[in-house]
């Protein structure tokens, strides 16, 4: 009997390789960082022969580190970052990758809200237009750069990019296509209608056939088998939207489960029954076969930290501790005071506001660098309650939460989750969620599992508890009401900021 699983996890740079037992334990890891290019403000970009370039080598490198049989590995299932546009040409050639924290179509996004475009996207995909979402990516591109544009012959997502080089197959599935909003979210399947919503009913013939996560969408082709070492005829299953994957592989599976993801976006979902709440979310994507996941989200999370410890931090540790841990440490030494400085996560923009920025308020001389870094862990916690928020308002409940993600990792930040939200925070055991998660759906795509449900019962373990502390709850209350208030001050002038630079760069869109 196969034994093992391989889960793949294509992000915004980090591409992984994860091989798993059916228990879920881990054999052997494998990373590569590949690099984001910026030709214009706004605009965030990769190659895709890089990625995948970078996807052939974990997994060999994975695959050797394990030791195992090629042959014993039963499935392969590939989650990626949502959003963005990964588009092959006519030839089924790489044509571009643009990442999911791009904000080109800002304008776009704000022409298309006076024009009434989110009614008609809303009743359909139950998601209004915003400036990474796929078809906005996709009307820009016809509208500013129609020479890319008449070249594209499929349009898909990272994940997808992936499985089509492992298998020649031109596929998607349903949860990264919901999650775009590019699907009937009722029916599970395109519409032209609301393709023409977004002035791209020209375009149905770009978007591939529509699969299942768990159903299989190919399997490893010889050439890639000596490329890599996989056993050619591997089945590879469609895959997950990464924030489904993540949720699955931290054990969120039943109705009413709860996720929190902090990674480069601020990810927060509930699992629900059907795809309709009381009120309206950020985007809602499919789980399984029948259910769905109500989600917020923005760029607004661990990438914060990221940026703060690669700009000022890096080298500025000792060799034994990592200079997160090491900004960790300064942050937890910190005594939560009222006139702590706050900040706004705000560097690629917010939910809605493509030309929100980020920014420290309220420093004095007194404050340290582990103010600073304790006012980021916050402000990050801060906008995921905005999100969590919004999703009780539209009907969600829950009462605790699975936190994932890099910031997860740390000691700290899991506590000041569960002080900002008010409720229990639990952290999984593997590091690798998404990588897992995608695992589940390829172990259920090869009948090892009957549903998600079960393989989530196999494979994940829980390894921490977080409680609310109830000493801080009037503190958090005050802050986060503050944190608010500015970001509501700050929204014309950020506005005003944005309208300087374009008049002086000549930008058009």
């Amino acid at each position: 009997m196969q034994k093992y699983l391989l889960g793949l996890d294509a992000g915004n740079t980090v591409i992984k390789a994860v091989i798993f037992d059916l228990a879920g334990r881990e054999l052997a890891h494998a990373g590569e960082e590949g690099h984001s290019r910026m030709p214009c403000p706004g605009h965030v970009e990769r190659d895709l022969g890089e990625l995948w370039a970078n996807a052939r080598r974990v997994i060999r490198t994975c695959l050797d580190k394990a030791g195992i049989a090629a042959g014993d590995i039963a499935a392969i299932g590939c989650a990626g970052h949502g959003n963005g546009l990964y588009a092959l040409d006519r030839d089924g050639a790489p044509l571009i990758g643009i990442q999911s924290i791009d904000t080109r179509a800002t304008g776009l996004v704000e022409d298309w809200l006076a024009e009434g475009v989110g009614d008609r996207t809303q009743a359909i995909a139950r998601q209004r237009p915003w400036p990474a979402q796929t078809p906005t990516l996709l009307a820009w591109l016809k509208r500013f750069r129609p020479d890319v544009f008449k070249r594209i012959g499929t349009v898909f997502y990272s994940k997808d990019f992936v499985v089509n080089r492992l298998t020649g197959q031109r596929v998607s599935e349903v949860s990264d296509m919901s999650g775009a909003g590019l699907l009937d979210l009722a029916a599970r399947r395109y519409e032209r209608t609301l393709m023409e919503a977004y002035g791209l009913g020209d375009c149905m013939d770009l978007l591939p056939p529509l699969i299942e996560s768990a159903d299989i969408a190919g399997h490893v082709t010889e050439a890639v088998a000596a490329e890599t070492g996989l056993a050619a005829g591997t089945p590879v299953v469609g895959g997950l939207f990464d924030v489904v994957a993540s949720a699955l592989g931290s054990g969120v599976s039943r109705t009413g489960s709860a996720s929190i993801i902090a990674g480069t976006w601020s990810i927060n979902q509930v699992i629900i029954d059907g795809p309709d709440l009381k009120g309206p979310v950020f985007m809602s994507s499919t789980f399984d076969r029948s259910r769905y996941m109500a989600m917020e989200n923005s760029a607004t999370s661990a990438a914060n930290l990221e940026w703060l410890v690669r700009e000022f931090f890096e080298g500025d540790h000792h060799a034994d501790i990592s200079p997160f841990d090491a900004c960790c440490a300064l942050a937890a030494a910190v005594e939560p005071a009222a006139d702590d400085p706050l900040y706004h996560p705000y560097l690629y923009g917010a939910q809605q506001d493509g030309h929100a920025r980020a920014g420290f308020y309220g420093m004095a001389g007194w404050h340290t660098k582990g103010h600073l870094i304790r006012a980021l862990l916050e402000g990050v916690a801060f906008g995921h309650r905005q999100h969590v928020e919004t999703i009780r308002k539209a009907g969600a409940t829950f009462e605790e939460a699975v936190l994932s993600g890099g910031g997860s990792r740390s000691k700290l930040w899991p506590q000041i989750f569960a002080d900002v939200l008010g409720v229990p925070v639990s952290v999984a055991a593997s590091r690798e969620t998404g990588a897992l998660g995608a695992a589940i759906a390829a172990g259920t795509g090869v009948g090892l599992f009957a549903d998600f449900t079960a393989g989530a019962e196999a494979m994940v373990r829980t390894e921490r508890h977080y409680r609310p502390n109830a000493g801080l709850a009037a503190h958090y209350a005050r802050r986060y009401a503050l944190y608010t208030d500015i970001a509501e001050a700050m929204t014309p002038l950020w506005r005003r900021l944005a309208a300087s630079e374009k008049m002086a760069t000549g930008v058009a869109a």
